[in-house]
Formats: structure tokens, sequence, C-alpha cells
């Protein structure tokens, strides 16, 4: 079926056109859910409640882009919207932790796109992961971010902030990334004085 019939199938709500989009973009945006969901479960609740408002919405699709991102787009409002609405987004997360890891701009958008990464990223607090998804994978601005999330530019900037040294703890930790040379020095001038 090619784009334009299942897009006008969809407007026509024909089922098996709502099937065929829904298998082509399914496991795409399962992804995208998964990384903001707290489990599976949730994830698959924001994908379906995703592709609802992708068929309700697809009247509105004007051709101006991909297709993928359009669906893609409405997704991420969804999570977000789920977010809010359960008012997980606003979790309270001891930054004490965070403040203290050197950051390392060049490592971490280097290696997003690797699985490990992915399971890391979801172990951070909600709101930073949050932040981070939308930030550095989704491309929205601090100002946009704040918008979706109802919180102040400055706060998406030092979520955003905490979130990559968090991360970067994280995947030090894991050993997915090796320990940056400051911190290192810092271990062994540490360990030498022991």
């Amino acid at each position: 079926m090619t784009e334009e019939a299942m897009i006008k199938g969809c407007i026509s709500n024909d089922s098996a056109a709502q099937q065929e989009m829904y298998s082509r973009f399914s496991p795409k945006m399962l992804s995208v859910c998964y990384r903001y969901a707290k489990s599976r479960e949730d994830a698959e609740d924001m994908l379906q409640e995703g592709f609802i408002k992708v068929f309700m919405q697809i009247k509105q699709f004007q051709h101006k882009g991909a297709l993928e991102g359009w669906v893609r787009k409405i997704v991420v409002h969804t999570c977000i919207n789920n977010l809010k609405k359960n008012r997980k987004f606003s979790d309270s997360v001891d930054i004490i932790h965070a403040n203290s890891i050197p950051l390392r701009e060049d490592a971490i958008p280097s290696i997003l796109q690797a699985k490990q990464v992915v399971e890391c990223i979801r172990m951070l607090p909600l709101g930073y992961r949050t932040v981070l998804n939308l930030f550095a994978i989704e491309g929205y601005s601090h100002k946009e971010i704040g918008h979706m999330l109802e919180i102040e530019e400055s706060t998406s900037r030092s979520q955003y902030t905490r979130a990559k040294a968090m991360l970067e703890d994280i995947l030090v930790r894991k050993k997915i990334m090796p320990i940056p040379r400051e911190k290192a020095k810092w271990v062994s001038n540490s360990l030498g004085k022991a």
C-alpha cells in the first residue's frame, strides 16, 4: 500500500489502512515511548494512546515533511501529556550527586544510539530523562521544552545539564564509557593519598 493510499484510507477510517500505518510506524514509536515510560507496559499504553490521536488527527496532515516525523511528534506529545497528567514528571530528584560530576559534551552525543545507553537513560529520574530526550534526541529547544512541560526555560537547562552528568556517571559505572581523564586523575590522586 502506498503512503498516499494509506493516509486516504486512515482518513476514511479503513481498518486495513490503519493496521498498515500501525505496522509501519509502531516499532519505532514504541522505542520513542519506551524512553519516556517507566515500564514497557506504560510505553505500550502511551503508544496506543498516541496512535488513537494519530488516527483522529490524520486529516490535519498537510504533506509538509515526512509522515513518520508527523506521527513521531504526536507520539512525543502524547508521552509528555501522559507524564504531566500523572504528575510523574515532577518527582523530586536528589541533585547533590549530579552537581559533583564533571561534564564531557563530546562523550554522550556520539553514543546515544547504543541500546545500552538507552537503558542507562531510562535509569535517570523521570524529569531528567524527559528533558534529555526532548533536547538531545528530539531536538526541541529549552524554551519549547519549558512550554511543553510547564516549567521555566532555566529549569529545562539545569535539568539537561544534570541529566548529562548523571548519565555520564552511570555510563562510567557500567563500564560503557571510560572514566573521564579529569576523574581518573582525581581517583588516582585520591588512591595515592590513601
